[in-house]
């Protein structure tokens, strides 16, 4: 451990700064699970609580208790083997129900992944293919990829499909994917003609290096930038390596019966198709002194420029580092990194599946919480939001139709799946929020998008979950509905109702000053002001949503 002040003290000072309030989380237990069928300790269930507070949307008692039983790695094996929910079956049936030509087009898709997060038993496949979605970019606000059904459930679909797969699969997939085409501008990419000065369009070759695949700088396994002879980082690639990769990326339009080069029309459910005659004829010179044949198909070119990155040195890392951000720490060790990197390497080289594994069942990542200072992230308030509703096994109506869960929440949490501002996602990986991260050398990127009105925002959305009557959007949708019987069987002992909180929401890491706070503010006498025990209860779990030690992970 790490002597001074913590991240997770940092970060809540931060919040602090923001709000006005907030106190440190304190350290809670480990434990390794797999009791069989046993009766889960303490230990276990909080060790199966931080687990899935990671590997899935949230988890209500029960499904922290039989992941207990399981233990972390028959867990994570039980979930490879679920059968995927996909999106694109959901959306289309909403499109039957309402047609295509609804007033906003672009909610089936928002149903649809409403659905399939609130509902679906591969959890940890729908939590991993969230993480994908910000790194491999796409965004509603772009018109073509939002309102045309059923639009990004396709989009969603394929990132599910690799998410247990190999990542090559996965780079070539989007590559080839035509909302990444409309996105980054290489659909109907043309080959160069100096006689009217056009050269290919230079976007989707910056950014799949940049963003997709090996980054800015040259790393070694543990994530650390290599240095030259002056102590200063290498690049990865230049301006004529973007250039070269360019010409590698032209000839692609949309697919189809009907298709034709330069067709405008997007057909988004089927993969871009080459055309010869727009592609780049000559040869290509990539990274490491690969120099591609002119003369080649364009989809040979593709798979060997796609081969030429997936086998570069920094995959592992780069990508390795970002998970473990989305899923675990901000701030992993470069011995974590190094370790989550090597899974990538093995043969099969790129295995999704080893990688998950590696980043899930880490020693870092299972050590005790308070073992390391620079341990922790902030949660996501979109992710946060979601987690909630699950952890308080929200029901529709119609057992389905989640509906009242999307744009309001996107206007408070200021995010929602494929709603991004740019390929940046809505955070760098590499943002500092103050002073003393920069000082300590920590990044904290969820800082990013928390503000005082974020947080304002995030906790009123809290409040109309929690305490007021189900929120309605409009005619013809359901409403959702929380349970909260598991801790009002509890309203009678608040101290019992708070460490049944404790476990679910934060897996034992509630601090001494939270968990005297809220007891407090529960403790009133049951004939004044007519505070019933389910009062009681949604003031509780209220005051844990709304605190600093669910804002944050450890």
């Amino acid at each position: 451990m790490r002597h001074g002040t913590s991240w997770i003290t940092l970060s809540l000072l931060f919040l602090a700064g923001c709000s006005g309030g907030g106190t440190a989380a304190n350290g809670g237990t480990g434990g390794s699970g797999g009791t069989g069928d046993a009766e889960p300790t303490t230990a276990e269930l909080e060790a199966a609580s931080r687990l899935l507070s990671r590997a899935t949307f949230g988890a209500a008692y029960d499904e922290i208790r039989s992941a207990a039983i399981l233990g972390p790695e028959a867990w994570v094996e039980d979930q490879f083997a679920q059968p995927t929910t996909t999106h694109v079956e959901f959306s289309n049936a909403l499109i039957d129900t309402f047609g295509e030509d609804a007033e906003d087009p672009a909610a089936f898709w928002r149903l649809a992944w409403w659905n399939a997060t609130m509902n679906a038993e591969d959890q940890l496949r729908q939590r991993i293919a969230f993480a994908l979605s910000e790194i491999f970019v796409v965004s509603a606000t772009v018109e073509e990829l939002a309102e045309p059904p059923p639009a990004l459930s396709i989009y969603y679909d394929m990132l599910l499909e690799h998410a247990f797969g190999n990542f090559r699969d996965l780079l070539a997939d989007v590559t080839l994917s035509p909302f990444m085409g409309i996105y980054l501008s290489h659909v109907n990419n043309a080959r160069a003609n100096p006689a009217r000065n056009t050269f290919p369009d230079e976007n989707y070759a910056r950014e799949v290096m940049q963003l997709f695949s090996i980054g800015l700088f040259e790393l070694n396994d543990d994530g650390s930038e290599k240095l030259d002879g002056e102590g200063m980082p290498i690049p990865t690639y230049d301006n004529e390596d973007i250039r070269e990769f360019a010409k590698v990326f032209t000839g692609l339009s949309f697919g189809g019966p009907e298709a034709s080069f330069g067709n405008r029309e997007p057909v988004l459910e089927l993969p871009m198709q080459m055309f010869e005659t727009a592609h780049e004829p000559g040869e290509k010179r990539l990274l490491g002194g690969v120099v591609l044949p002119a003369g080649q198909p364009g989809l040979t070119d593709i798979d060997a420029a796609i081969d030429n990155l997936f086998n570069h040195p920094n995959v592992g890392p780069f990508i390795g580092r970002q998970l473990i951000q989305r899923l675990v720490t901000s701030n992993p060790s470069p011995e974590y990194i190094e370790r989550v990197a090597r899974a990538f390497n093995e043969t099969p080289r790129g295995d999704m599946k080893r990688m998950v594994r590696a980043v899930l069942l880490d020693p870092e990542a299972t050590a005790p919480p308070g073992t390391n200072d620079d341990f922790g992230k902030l949660r996501e308030p979109f992710v946060r939001y979601v987690a909630l509703n699950r952890q308080l096994n929200a029901t529709s109506e119609d057992g389905e139709t989640f509906a009242n869960l999307a744009l309001l929440v996107q206007e408070l949490t200021r995010q929602h799946v494929f709603t991004s501002p740019s390929v940046f996602n809505f955070f760098s990986p590499s943002f500092r929020p103050s002073a003393e991260f920069v000082e300590r050398d920590l990044v904290g990127p969820e800082f990013q998008i928390t503000t005082s009105s974020g947080i304002v925002a995030v906790t009123n959305l809290i409040a109309f979950s929690i305490l007021d009557e189900p929120m309605q959007i409009g005619d013809g949708f359901p409403g959702v509905t929380l349970d909260l019987s598991d801790f009002q069987a509890l309203a009678d002992d608040p101290v019992a109702l708070v460490d049944r909180l404790d476990l679910v929401f934060t897996y034992g890491t509630m601090s001494d000053s939270t968990k005297e706070a809220i007891v407090a503010a529960v403790s009133v006498p049951r004939d004044e002001d007519d505070f019933t025990d389910d009062r009681r209860t949604e003031v509780a779990i209220y005051l844990t949503l709304v605190s600093p030690d669910y804002a944050t992970e450890l």
